[in-house]
């Protein structure tokens, strides 16, 4: 996979400050059914931590979030002033049967705004359930690809790789990742995220990857 960052004047924190990460999604990643501690924001960050990186990962899932919703409330996210923003959405737009047409451009106005402000985007893609039919999800499925070749950004094709379908990796409604899903999702994820890091320390000569130590995840808003 290619990896394509966003433009040379990305934002950093203030000098001192741990690069912060938000993580704008719906229920997949807001914690759905578990503790707030085991949260792919929560998780995301302790591994991060744990390899030297002084990141501070907010949590700005929201249980039931639509493309349309996570757009509406995009600048009441940016308030935190994140240097990268994971945007994992769309799964509801799917559920519900919305057309594919809109959530692309929902997304594609999260992230042209996300780069008018100079943040980073990371786009997670996501799959339509296959009893939608062939024309939808075909549909549905590659706009991810297709906006982060749009727009230049990293992407992580498929949020739920490795956990959807897995019984023993979700919760009883089999839609929901449990704390053992969660983990999968991170460890698969991490490595694109650290070189999107990898990319914005290097930019940034005030900050470096170091044992940093920065205690809890800021938790923007619970899902219900």
């Amino acid at each position: 996979m290619t990896l394509i960052l966003f433009g040379p004047g990305a934002s950093l924190g203030s000098l001192g400050e741990p690069l912060r990460i938000a993580v704008l999604g719906d229920s997949l990643v807001a914690g759905y059914g578990l503790d707030k501690a085991a949260a792919f924001p929560a998780r995301l960050e302790a591994h991060l931590k744990q390899r030297g990186y002084p990141v501070e990962v907010i949590n700005a899932g929201v249980s039931g979030d639509t493309s349309a919703g996570g757009l509406a409330r995009l600048d009441w996210t940016l308030a935190d002033q994140p240097d990268l923003m994971i945007v994992e959405l769309g799964a509801n737009d799917a559920l519900r049967g919305l057309d594919p047409a809109e959530t692309e451009e929902n997304l594609h106005a999260i992230l042209t705004r996300l780069q008018e402000r100079g943040i980073q985007p990371l786009l997670a893609g996501m799959k339509a359930p296959r009893n939608l039919g062939e024309s939808y999800y075909t549909k549905f499925d590659r706009l991810y690809p297709e906006l982060a070749q749009r727009h230049q950004v990293p992407l992580y094709p498929f949020i739920l790789a490795g956990v959807a379908g897995e019984p023993d990796l979700n919760l009883a409604d089999g839609i929901h990742p449990n704390a053992a899903g969660v983990e999968v999702m991170v460890r698969g994820m991490l490595p694109l995220v650290e070189a999107v890091l990898d990319d914005l320390l290097k930019r940034n000569g005030s900050i470096t990857k170091t044992n940093f130590s920065h205690q809890g995840t800021k938790d923007t808003k619970k899902g219900i």
